[in-house]
């Protein structure tokens, strides 16, 4: 996601590859960091947060730990802060760094093709100007949308964050399921995924609630009045509110 988040940036103008410093425990990846992007690269945290007006987290949150003892202090008051590590509370970035300028975001992987969606929220001490960078570098990845309450980052979280999987997984099955009743995989592949893609396209461009265009599409006794037949037996919709639940839930205690 950091990577996403970098290609963003300079495809769309917002620094230029000298402005930008990254760091990274791993040489081989600070090698093709800066062979792809024109970027100066160091394995050194606190040398990469020296200067700029933006520092991002872009780490596992395991690794939170270790980064933040190196940081604590060593960011200057007027820097931006994004962080969009996993459950990583602004509380304990505040306090682990030092620092109060903070944007805590949760992007997801669509962002890689300029197809995310990211739910961000700030602290209070940061300003108008900087506000404007965040939404400029998560719009460049797709869409964006600011809350002024931390908890709903938790729930975009086990919605948007893990929801492309959720897609992926329903691709995948539907694939399996065509090529059981007889169709070629490759063509499974094409029917399921253009599909979904023109179903969601449907739904932002209808203004009708989905509900409503599933009804549109379901004939009394027809054959998609009876694969839904068989999705309510299975509990389909009260699973995937479990499982939206579940990965909540998870989120909530990654954060302590």
């Amino acid at each position: 996601m950091g990577e996403a988040m970098l290609a963003a940036v300079l495809g769309k103008g917002l620094s230029t590859p000298q402005a930008v410093w990254v760091s990274d425990v791993s040489q081989a990846r600070l090698k093709h960091l800066e062979q792809k992007y024109g970027v100066a690269v160091t394995g050194s945290n606190r040398q990469a947060a020296e200067t700029g007006d933006v520092v991002v987290l872009a780490i596992k949150p395991q690794n939170l730990a270790e980064v933040m003892t190196e940081l604590s202090g060593q960011l200057k008051p007027a820097q931006l802060l994004l962080s969009i590590i996993a459950g990583a509370r602004i509380d304990t970035l505040r306090l682990g760094l030092k620092h109060g300028c903070i944007v805590r975001v949760m992007p997801n992987t669509p962002a890689r093709i300029g197809e995310g969606m990211s739910v961000w929220t700030a602290t209070t001490e940061v300003t108008e100007q900087q506000r404007g960078w965040a939404r400029a570098i998560l719009g460049a990845m797709g869409k964006e949308i600011y809350v002024d309450d931390e908890r709903y980052i938790d729930m975009a979280t086990a919605v948007s964050g893990s929801g492309p999987a959720y897609f992926f997984l329903v691709v995948e099955s539907l694939v399996d399921a065509a090529v059981r009743i007889g169709l070629p995989r490759d063509i499974a592949q094409q029917l399921v995924l253009q599909t979904m893609l023109g179903s969601g396209h449907f739904i932002q461009k209808s203004g009708k609630e989905p509900s409503e265009l599933r009804r549109m599409v379901t004939s009394p006794g027809g054959t998609t009045a009876e694969a839904l037949l068989r999705l309510e037996k299975g509990r389909f919709s009260q699973l995937l509110i479990e499982a939206v639940k579940a990965a909540y839930d998870k989120a909530k205690r990654l954060g302590g």
